[in-house]
């Protein structure tokens, strides 16, 4: 897909995607973690997306840094909509 937004931004903003766009939870149960997990993901991303407009941080250098810190909180731990019991199983 095409785009007029220069490159590191981009990356930026594709990292900010990586970090929202999680899959949602199957129960109330999988929602505690879920919920726990978006809220470190999201906090991160706004930590990203602040140094580059607050503080004039590289947003290529950003990109890699929120990266980091979603490799610390990967969406897993519970089970994903969808997703069957016997296949989350496996996964965690």
């Amino acid at each position: 897909m095409s785009h007029n937004i220069p490159e590191p931004a981009a990356e930026l903003l594709r990292a900010v995607l990586e970090a929202l766009d999680i899959p949602a939870p199957a129960t109330v149960g999988d929602a505690e973690i879920h919920d726990r997990l978006m809220a470190n993901r999201a906090m991160h991303a706004t930590i990203a997306l602040r140094g580059v407009l607050q503080r004039g941080d590289d947003p290529g250098w950003s990109a890699d840094y929120l990266r980091a810190r979603l490799a610390e909180h990967p969406p897993t731990g519970y089970r994903a909509f969808g997703q069957s019991r016997t296949n989350a199983e496996g996964q965690q």
